[in-house]
């Protein structure tokens, strides 16, 4: 018998997983959660071997934490949006599965009977595309312009935050865009987080 314990922070999906996991004769879901802090201790206490993750929990520190303090315990993600990013991501918590909302019940259940494996669980499509999107062409200090743009910061709110002048953000908002190929910095932005470099 494999063990659960979901991690959904919206109560009727989270019941839909249940009710999907419970129902094969192999699969047994003992604990749900619907916050991050109650993951741990959830699955401390109850001893699965996979913990089925809502990547919006959010589902990345959860996965880290649950690497490094319940080993034993393998993640598989979900995603409502999957992206490459999302997957490099996930792959970098040491996450076994991540698989989108939208997959039919019984590939659920196989994600996480692979997972439970040791196996990886992760849709073609998505494993490919995380495999060949390129690799992050901005410099840190770029990183540091877009991720304060990406609140929506004007270039004299980013200049004060970094201590840099107007005319250097503005460089840099400049080359993130040529690099990225975007046609403005909410283009750059969406690119980056696609990408996974946000």
């Amino acid at each position: 018998m494999i063990r659960i314990l979901i991690a959904e922070h919206l109560p009727l999906v989270r019941r839909g997983l249940l009710a999907t996991l419970d129902a094969e004769p192999d699969l047994r879901v003992v604990a749900e959660v619907c916050r991050p802090d109650e993951v741990l201790p959830a699955a401390l206490s109850s001893g699965p071997d996979v913990a089925v993750v809502d990547l919006e929990l959010p589902g990345l520190p959860v996965a880290a934490a649950l690497a490094a303090q319940a080993p034993r315990c393998g993640v598989l993600l979900l995603s409502a949006k999957p992206n490459p990013g999302q997957v490099r991501k996930a792959l970098s918590v040491r996450a076994l599965g991540f698989l989108s909302l939208c997959v039919a019940p019984e590939r659920l259940a196989e994600g996480v009977r692979q997972v439970a494996a040791g196996r990886r669980a992760i849709e073609a499509e998505l494993a490919v595309a995380a495999l060949q999107s390129a690799t992050n062409p901005l410099t840190r200090r770029e990183l540091d312009v877009l991720r304060i743009a990406a609140g929506g910061a004007r270039s004299t709110e980013i200049a004060d935050q970094l201590f840099l002048s107007v005319g250097t953000v503005r460089n840099h908002l400049s080359r993130i865009m040529c690099k990225t190929g975007a046609r403005n910095r909410l283009d750059a932005v969406r690119i980056a987080i696609d990408f996974g470099w946000l």
